[in-house]
């Protein structure tokens, strides 16, 4: 039994050599950097977040999402389904000797923390985060909230071409932190622009991957006269979309909002018609692209980089034939005025509250 166990341990040993050599010289022909991206467990099929960052990783390689002949000897993905998993993925990642290791949301910022400075040699990443503060880790963050600022503002602009007088909105969270607050002000101050007093009601899932949470929200909402629904939830946001698709096959007028990536095609329920009337563009794919041509070019340095809408950071979707083509001029040049700074957008609630550009009473958090 003692050999037997010898002999299994050197297998394994040989095992993980070969495949790490394997990588490296794989690495070596092609010239462009190994990466590995972690996430949580809702994974890379989110249709949201997580599939942002892939989708960035996937085109430096010159693949496509169907399509992956890098996948595993320059690139790959490993999913956490739980948050215990976080420094031991974060590890062995880095034992295996990956140029680049990407994670993407805050719920990772306190395991980088602690792993990050026991491989001080290896080349972390992190979206949604700015406070890590290693030297060995590049972080992004964006300006949600003037992506979501566009997206409030074109729900409320076709509110008011379909004629509706009073319509009533709502806003799903995933978990509540300084992050998701910036997708709510941003909508909520869109809104507002049009429609003053507003009224505008939010929901927090404290979770990224239970899309039944948001399903059940929505119906609710929908049911009470809600016109549109904009969700920052990750996987859970799927919900909204679930119930606006059945609830647009019945005839009713109600829209749900996508989120970071463009959700058009995840809402078509007839033909090319889709649930979705816009989505806010979060566009992490430019975070992979970048990160990964900085590790490329040598010039990959830790700090904070900032992603606004001027940078193409930002946006908002034009897919639906749906959203109104007045609509879409308004927007745009709103999107205009916020990159030549006339329209100021208030990214915390207090910030919004102090200034009254959000109402009394939602569940944002500011950290």
């Amino acid at each position: 039994m003692k050999k037997l166990t010898i002999f299994v341990l050197i297998l394994s040993l040989a095992t993980m050599v070969f495949a790490q050599g394997g990588k490296e010289t794989a690495a070596q022909a092609d010239g462009r950097p190994t990466i590995r991206l972690l996430t949580d467990a809702t994974g890379i099929d989110d249709k949201s977040f997580n599939a942002a960052a892939w989708r960035g990783i996937v085109e430096y390689y010159g693949d496509t999402w169907n399509n992956t002949p890098n996948r595993g000897k320059l690139y790959d993905v490993v999913t956490a389904q739980t948050q215990d998993m976080y420094i031991p993925n974060l590890r062995q990642a880095a034992d295996e000797g990956y140029d680049l290791i990407m994670v993407t949301g805050f719920t990772w910022a306190d395991a980088l923390s602690e792993v990050a400075p026991q491989y001080p040699n290896q080349k972390f990443t992190i979206v949604d985060v700015d406070w890590v503060g290693q030297p060995n880790v590049m972080e992004f963050i964006y300006s949600e909230e003037q992506g979501s600022y566009l997206v409030g503002l074109a729900a409320a602009l076709q509110a008011k071409e379909d004629g509706i007088k009073d319509p009533k909105f709502g806003f799903i969270g995933g978990v509540p932190g300084a992050t998701i607050t910036k997708f709510e002000m941003g909508y909520v101050q869109g809104i507002r622009s049009v429609f003053p007093n507003a009224q505008i009601m939010d929901y927090y899932a404290n979770d990224w991957g239970k899309p039944e949470l948001a399903k059940a929200q929505a119906k609710n909402w929908y049911d009470m006269g809600v016109y549109c629904i904009f969700s920052a939830a990750g996987g859970t946001g799927n919900g909204t979309i679930a119930q606006a698709k059945e609830y647009r096959m019945q005839g009713k007028n109600i829209w749900a909002i996508g989120v970071d990536s463009d959700q058009f095609e995840d809402g078509i329920y007839s033909g090319r018609e889709s649930a979705v009337l816009t989505s806010m563009l979060k566009r992490v794919e430019n975070s992979s692209l970048m990160v990964l041509k900085a590790v490329e070019e040598g010039s990959f340095k830790g700090g904070v980089v900032q992603m606004g809408m001027a940078d193409e950071g930002v946006g908002y979707s034009t897919a639906n034939p749906k959203l109104s083509q007045n609509v879409v001029k308004l927007v745009d040049a709103a999107k205009a005025d916020i990159n030549n700074g006339k329209i100021r957008i208030y990214k915390t609630y207090k910030e919004a509250l102090a200034n009254g550009a959000a109402p009394q009473g939602l569940a944002a958090l500011d950290d």
